[in-house]
């Protein structure tokens, strides 16, 4: 048995060619059975399904005006998908492609990113580009939905920590990594800063076991770690210059699957440590 130090970590390698997304490839989960689904495959209004051998399909392709950006899976294996264009969290059959509308608020910016708490609640992001602001939402797992946070910069990536007590938000164009502590009703409070960088944007976030954070670097290339304390661990070459999101994968939870915008297409890297989700 190969152990984590016999192999190459933290060492991008492609999944998808090159130009097998649009630009605006986005938002991979991974089901139980280790398929990877992403936006934007081969159209825009797309979303694809790849085999874990990287084998594509068209799994939904929109044609209502819906577009889809974060995708999330909960623990009974349903798949959510934020609909921004359309003001919508999505239900989504993983098999079929076939949704209904789960949660709708129309005085959202744009659903963009989302989180999975561990008791099932879903926490999205809502960035307003144009203004440069942002709020945030939370929906029950009746479809529920209600604003947690407002006047903030352009929230954009989201993630829960393992244990389901801390929720991370950080803002693309400001360039901060905020962290709130999750109340029982599952609002926030107690807003401080994690972390805050210089210079590049940020986009999609996800935490391992440990509780380390993963966080694409707009335009940069790279996706940087982050200890819980916001210290910075790492940083990895993505191989494209706009790496959107990311998420854990693979048999052992340890494969990250990052969207590239620039290259248009997924990468990979494996890591030390699972995702936190199962």
């Amino acid at each position: 048995m190969g152990s984590a130090f016999a192999e190459d970590l933290y060492k991008a390698t492609p999944f998808t060619p090159a130009g097998s997304f649009t630009a605006e490839a986005e938002g991979p989960a991974v089901d139980k059975a280790g398929n990877i689904y992403a936006v934007s495959y081969q159209r825009k209004p797309t979303i694809g399904k790849f085999t874990p051998d990287g084998k594509g399909t068209i799994l939904v392709e929109f044609t209502q005006g819906s577009l889809a950006n974060g995708i999330r899976f909960d623990r009974k294996g349903r798949m959510f998908v934020a609909d921004y264009s359309n003001h919508n969290i999505l239900l989504m059959d993983s098999k079929t492609g076939k949704f209904k509308v789960f949660a709708h608020e129309p005085t959202m910016n744009q659903p963009n990113d989302l989180a999975m708490a561990p008791n099932g609640m879903l926490y999205a992001s809502d960035p307003n580009w144009k203004e440069s602001t942002g709020q945030l939402w939370r929906i029950d797992t009746k479809g529920r939905i209600k604003k947690i946070a407002a006047d903030m910069g352009t929230t954009n990536g989201i993630e829960v920590s393992p244990d389901g007590s801390k929720l991370y938000v950080n803002e693309s164009v400001q360039r901060n990594v905020w962290v709130f502590d999750i109340l029982p009703n599952g609002d926030i409070t107690n807003k401080r800063k994690l972390a805050d960088f210089p210079d590049f944007g940020f986009d999609g976030m996800r935490c391992d076991v440990k509780g380390n954070l993963y966080i694409t670097r707009h335009g940069k290339g790279t996706v940087v770690v982050l200890s819980p304390e916001g210290k910075v661990l790492r940083e990895i070459d993505v191989l494209g210059k706009m790496p959107t999101n990311l998420t854990f994968g693979g048999p052992d939870g340890r494969t990250v699957y990052v969207t590239d915008a620039d290259q248009k297409r997924i990468v990979s890297f494996r890591a030390e440590f699972p995702g936190r989700e199962p």
